[in-house]
């Protein structure tokens, strides 16, 4: 969950970002997270019971791992 801070009409900056999981707050300095985030920021489609809804939501590098671990088929890492 990114909160924002309005700084000019048309402009606006990361004030904090929370672990929609499980809570915890990801530092921000100049607008920037300063540690590893996940952020979803998606818009279901045709062919969904979700058609038009945006889901958006960010998660600490630890909820991550606990997301991929529960994964039936592995997720894809290079690097």
């Amino acid at each position: 969950m990114r909160q924002y801070q309005k700084e000019t009409k048309e402009v606006k900056s990361v004030q904090k970002i929370i672990c929609n999981k499980c809570g915890k707050e990801i530092p921000v300095s100049n607008g920037r997270e300063t540690e590893g985030v996940f952020h979803v920021n998606y818009t279901w489609g045709y062919f969904s019971e979700k058609d038009g809804e945006r889901h958006s939501f960010d998660l600490c590098e630890a909820c991550y791992d606990t997301l991929l671990k529960g994964f039936r088929i592995p997720a894809e890492i290079e690097g």
